[in-house]
């Protein structure tokens, strides 16, 4: 993605340990929207009765987001893509959540083939087909393209929250993209179809090792997701085009930043999330803007409960007191030196999931599980791993270290210092004080709220 690295990366901030608090689509979004945890938002998993956008609607969840928010405020704001797992069933397809002034979002169709679906178009649905024009990365873009243009000759400022389903199964690229990448492979690393894994949790020792029509089925994979990724770096490469041109660039934020991590052969994993591993809960946020210094990293502990609380920050507006993240705007002024009394420990979990929901893998699928599709067929294979999976487990994810609880009893800790790849489990010959210290601060941290957050993780 060269764009998104001349463009963003070298002229922004890299915050490098940025991590999601449930590594699953819908919760990671309602954390974003909200600045809360996942037992804050109790949007656990992606449909009805963990989570989903119908959990997420009934409970009344929309009445305070960063929507509502910002349009207080006096800003217009617009959402154009992926909004919540589910939407919108329960309601009406016309239906448009309370604090959104433009709304284009999915309303039928498989959302991530990219091709014949229908949006809801500011409450008019409107139809795409097959044809190169309807592919959706490329609608988006235009959509987005249009409100910076007529948003940019209004004097109120305003809020885009832009959401491709790029590089979400199956991976669909523009056809221009299609043949690009021939023979690339998915990076090994050496915790790559890991040989030993005795001293893993039962769900990683239950998966053998993968045979080699599962490794190329994942590089395959991996192909068709930096395929897809392209039009992504083209939209990037246009929009901030778009806002130097209309005089917007030097006083607007750009964040990019994704909703969870991806497996791909970590652990003998296949394609998927959800696990408390790395390559799961550690994703990109790369920030530019006005006195961000261009080029620089972050390495403080940083999440995507503090996403809402910064642009609230951003628009001079308050954040509510239910928020349970920090504002990142001390970290973006190096000049300040850091701040004190941050963050030490991020918390992530893995709540239940309806089993009944879990037998229903087309549903599942549609609903966006992260069940992956095989790029060829176009069918679900059950290479890979889903939520159901692996147990429900809360865990801390330290500066230096990683320290899991599932509810099976299995522990996990490792010294990401002497081991990045989390190959070896020290939980076993572990000081005993140092395990009581980690589960006590684990345990109330899943019991925060607002405030009391930011007083816990702080250890």
């Amino acid at each position: 993605m060269p764009n998104l690295q001349s463009l963003l990366v070298d002229k922004g901030a890299s915050f490098t340990n940025f991590f999601v608090n449930v590594s699953l689509c819908c919760p990671s979004r309602a954390s974003i929207l909200k600045g809360q945890y996942a037992h804050n938002t109790q949007i656990l998993g992606n449909r009805p009765p963990a989570g989903g956008f119908e959990k997420f609607y009934a409970a009344g969840e929309e009445e305070s987001t960063i929507a509502t928010w910002l349009h207080s405020a006096n800003y217009q704001t617009a959402l154009i893509g992926k909004y919540l797992n589910g939407y919108p069933l329960g309601v009406k397809p016309k239906y448009i959540p309370p604090g959104w002034d433009e709304w284009y979002s999915l309303v039928d169709g498989n959302p991530y083939e990219g091709f014949n679906y229908t949006l809801n178009q500011n409450g008019k649905l409107v139809k795409y087909g097959s044809k190169a024009k309807d592919y959706s990365t490329d609608v988006y873009a235009g959509l987005a393209a249009d409100f910076i243009i007529r948003a940019s000759a209004s004097e109120k400022p305003f809020f885009l929250y832009l959401a491709p389903y790029a590089p979400h199964g199956p991976a669909t690229p523009a056809l221009r993209h299609s043949r690009l990448f021939p023979g690339t492979k998915a990076p090994q690393s050496p915790s790559f179809n890991e040989k030993d894994v005795k001293d893993k949790p039962e769900y990683v020792r239950a998966h053998p090792r993968m045979d080699a029509g599962e490794i190329a089925y994942i590089n395959h994979l991996y192909r068709r997701r930096l395929q897809s990724l392209q039009a992504v770096d083209e939209m990037i490469a246009s929009l901030v085009d778009l806002l130097d041109r209309t005089g917007e660039l030097n006083k607007t934020y750009i964040f990019f930043v994704s909703d969870n991590g991806f497996l791909m052969g970590q652990h003998r994993l296949g394609a998927g999330k959800v696990a408390p591993y790395e390559e799961s809960i550690r994703v990109p946020l790369i920030v530019r803007g006005p006195k961000v210094p261009p080029g620089i990293q972050i390495g403080q502990l940083t999440g995507n409960i503090d996403l809402a609380p910064t642009l609230a920050e951003l628009a001079g507006t308050a954040a509510p007191d239910s928020v349970d993240g920090r504002s990142l705007l001390p970290l973006l002024d190096p000049g300040e030196g850091s701040p004190p009394n941050w963050r030490q420990a991020y918390l992530v979990i893995q709540g239940s999931v309806d089993e009944e929901a879990a037998n229903n893998l087309e549903t599942l699928n549609f609903m966006g599980m992260g069940l992956p599709l095989d790029p060829i067929t176009g069918k679900i294979t059950l290479t890979g791993i889903s939520s159901y999976d692996i147990p429900s487990f809360n865990a801390l994810r330290l500066e230096d270290a990683l320290y899991v609880e599932y509810e099976t009893g299995e522990r996990e800790l490792y010294n990401l210092v002497n081991d990045p790849y989390q190959l070896v489990n020290i939980y076993e010959d572990a000081d005993p004080e140092l395990i009581s210290r980690l589960s006590s601060w684990v345990n109330q941290l899943i019991q925060c709220s607002g405030d009391s957050c930011r007083e816990i993780d702080r250890g």
